[in-house]
């Protein structure tokens, strides 16, 4: 019995001592599996601290890319060349603020006349139409524009049949023309640049140009004189005169406020047809052209090939270009004294393109 007895109670022991192994070793990995937790933890957060916090993206603005606002130079819109009476008396003119570069030269009598250029504009008036003088083909040609005319001279008309002009004249189409009866003949034929295109378009002609950029604008405001250079020979521009003939002067009056140039005739405001207003523009460019006469009528020929002498004025100040043209359909090139090249401010243009001879006053 007694050995029995001893028997159990080894055995008890025994369990007990496995029972407390197995304790511990529960125990242990117990606590194996929180010092493994904790330094896991800690390493997690010691990572979290040293890494540098990535700031919140905020929405970038797009790029707003500056355009020019008298035309749009992505546009490949075909330039619309109108020829304008400019010997109408009282009647004034319609769509010469509209049209983004306006010619004026002499035609025979003394007199002159004006071609207005037309892009990327609905105009719904435009006029009175005239007819057509050769030497403004070369100015038309070389922007590849439609031309428009009423009644043609001897030259133009054959000018206009030898260069195989895109032309249409009111005398053969007349079409797009209407006449304004509260206005004497020949001085009260109008057009639209819609009217133009849609004739156009009837006779095959191209609506689309890759050639018809001439001016170089800037989107940034050309300021005159140039303050960076020592040699700038920019000269003051508030009053400009200019006399075609003993009968024809034109002149501007620089509008300091708005930063244009309001137009004169004959010393009268120069006013548009349908807003009253008075004509203005943001540049002006003086071409002097050698001219003579070519027949008993009075007719006039231009020396439009070959170079130059005028000016580009703008903002209140005038600066002496010259000019250069080497074939009648190649673009007038526009450059300062100094050989680089005239950039225009973002505005309407109006070239006048007058006789060496002329008296020109610029103060």
């Amino acid at each position: 019995m007694n050995f029995e007895i001893e028997d159990l109670e080894k055995t008890s022991k025994k369990k007990i001592k496995i029972k407390r192994q197995i304790l511990l070793t529960y125990v242990s990995i117990f606590f194996f599996i929180i010092s493994c937790t904790l330094v896991m933890v800690y390493y997690l957060l010691q990572n979290n601290l040293e890494k540098p916090k990535q700031s919140e993206a905020t929405p970038t603005e797009p790029i707003q890319i500056k355009k020019i606002q008298i035309i749009d130079e992505d546009s490949n819109d075909r330039p619309i060349a109108v020829m304008i009476d400019n010997n109408i008396g009282d009647n004034t003119h319609a769509g010469l603020q509209d049209s983004y570069i306006n010619y004026e030269i002499i035609v025979e009598g003394g007199l002159t006349r004006i071609m207005a250029i037309y892009k990327d504009r609905d105009v719904e008036l435009i006029g009175p139409v005239r007819s057509s003088r050769h030497y403004f083909l070369d100015y038309s040609l070389e922007q590849d524009a439609i031309y428009t005319h009423y009644g043609w001279s001897p030259y133009a008309e054959n000018n206009i049949k030898s260069l195989h002009v895109n032309n249409i004249n009111g005398m053969i189409d007349s079409e797009p023309f209407t006449r304004d009866k509260n206005i004497p003949s020949p001085h009260n034929v109008f057009t639209s640049t819609n009217k133009i295109k849609s004739y156009a378009e009837k006779k095959n002609y191209s609506l689309t140009s890759n050639n018809w950029r001439l001016l170089n604008y800037s989107v940034e405001e050309v300021e005159l004189p140039n303050n960076s250079s020592e040699e700038d020979d920019s000269i003051l521009a508030n009053q400009i005169s200019i006399d075609y003939s003993y009968s024809e002067n034109r002149s501007y009056t620089y509008d300091s406020e708005n930063n244009y140039y309001l137009r004169y005739s004959n010393g009268k405001e120069h006013i548009d047809k349908i807003s009253n207003n008075q004509l203005h523009y943001k540049n002006i460019v003086i071409m002097k052209v050698a001219n003579k006469t070519i027949d008993s009528e009075g007719r006039q020929d231009l020396d439009t090939v070959g170079m130059g002498e005028g000016y580009y004025i703008t903002n209140g100040y005038a600066k002496p270009i010259s000019w250069s043209k080497t074939t009648r359909s190649s673009k007038t090139k526009y450059i300062y004294k100094d050989g680089t090249e005239v950039i225009v401010n973002d505005g309407n243009t109006f070239i006048q393109i007058i006789p060496i001879s002329s008296n020109l006053i610029i103060e």
